[in-house]
């Protein structure tokens, strides 16, 4: 077997340690020792107790305003590492407070300052909570107060909205999970317009499922408007701080997603008598404007009196110029009669003349020469007061 280099062999413990889950989310108490603090800002020291030591070092980008002093104990959260120049073991810290607040207040104010720096908690991300829910999402205890609590606000206050429970432990190891659980299966109800996550109050640790970081980036995630109604109005949680809306009580989180449909149904009828009040104005309004317009018409039209009248005058009028352009006319046409009448074939027959013509078959041509005839010829002599037939001889 071949000697291993030292630096493989470091950093082959390193990747072993550094992989697996168990060393990288740790939370360790001691007492801070040999605290030294470098000119970039990193602080070194170890944490010890009893029985051992541990080196460990705060780099300034994870906190830069922290500060230690030895002696201090303390509770801090990092992962376990290797620095390979000194094959060192060591334990990264990104997050240290006094052991005095206890561990439960530590490991909460150590998630909610991480989840603060990623912008969970940005007010401009909240989102407005729709004004007339049709369908609201539920996540609590199926067979906890919070749950009838809410069912009483509900049919009280706004009995239109459909309430969709998706049930979750609130309380216990297996809480958090469950309620992950939940809260991603209400998220695949279709046409939900708002979700309420509760539970009643208790104690700090009752309520550390709402705490717990898969809890939070599930409502984080949640994809409509979310109220947080955990514990009682003392409590905080950090489900409370990334939902959208924080209430005080389960029953205040029914209250804030829903209007109050007797305050709605006074408004109606406020908007009823003001519309009926506003259409009576309108129709007095355009009545007054008829009757103004309907005195204008009769001021600005004539008077029938007067127009009959002055119908019964053209009349006359026309029928008088109609008879004289019918007399002028007439007058006309017989000076033409008189002025033609020697032209009339019939004035000519009249005055002992004929017309002589010679029948053809159907046709009939004036003789106007002795050369035109021949003896057996049919003539047809027309006088004044009539024709008759003769034959040439």
């Amino acid at each position: 077997m071949e000697a291993l280099p030292v630096s493989a062999l470091v950093n082959f413990l390193r990747e072993v340690i550094e992989g697996n889950e168990i060393f990288s989310d740790l939370w360790v108490a001691g007492e801070v020792s040999n605290y030294t603090r470098s000119g970039a800002g990193h602080r070194y020291f170890s944490l010890k107790d009893a029985n051992a030591s541990l080196r460990s070092v705060w780099f300034a980008s994870t906190m830069p305003a922290g500060k230690l002093e030895n002696g201090d104990r303390v509770y801090a959260h990092g992962r376990v590492s290797i620095y390979v120049k000194r094959g060192e073991l060591q334990f990264v810290c990104d997050f240290v407070r006094p052991e005095g607040i206890g561990i439960q207040a530590a490991k909460f104010e150590e998630l909610r300052s991480r989840l603060e720096t990623e912008g969970l908690f940005d007010l401009a991300r909240k989102r407005p909570l729709p004004p007339f829910p049709r369908k609201i999402g539920l996540v609590t205890s199926p067979t906890g107060a919070a749950l009838q609590d809410i069912k009483n606000v509900l049919a009280k206050r706004w009995p239109l909205a459909e309430l969709v429970l998706s049930p979750a432990l609130v309380q216990g190891d297996a809480a958090a999970g469950q309620i992950e659980s939940a809260l991603k299966r209400l998220a695949r109800e279709a046409d939900l317009d708002v979700a309420i996550i509760a539970r009643g109050g208790g104690s700090s640790e009752d309520l550390s499922a709402f705490n717990d970081e898969r809890v939070v980036r599930a409502v984080f995630g949640f994809p409509v408007p979310i109220v947080s109604g955990v514990g009682h109005e003392t409590d905080t949680t950090i489900t409370d701080m990334v939902a959208d809306l924080r209430a005080p009580t389960p029953s205040a989180a029914a209250e804030r997603c829903t209007p109050d449909i007797a305050e709605f149904r006074r408004a109606l009828r406020a908007l009823n008598r003001t519309m009926a009040s506003a259409a009576l104005a309108a129709v007095s309004r355009a009545e007054n404007e008829v009757q103004l317009s309907v005195r204008e018409l009769n001021r600005l039209g004539p008077e029938p009196s007067l127009l009959s009248r002055d119908v019964t005058t053209l009349t006359a009028a026309m029928r008088s110029s109609v008879e004289r352009l019918v007399a002028t006319d007439r007058a006309r046409m017989e000076q033409l009669g008189a002025r033609f009448a020697p032209l009339n074939p019939h004035a000519t027959l009249a005055r002992g003349f004929a017309i002589v013509e010679k029948a053809s078959g159907n046709r009939k041509t004036v003789v106007t020469s002795v050369r035109k005839v021949r003896g057996g010829d049919r003539l047809i002599v027309s006088v004044a007061d009539g024709a008759f037939s003769t034959e040439v001889s």
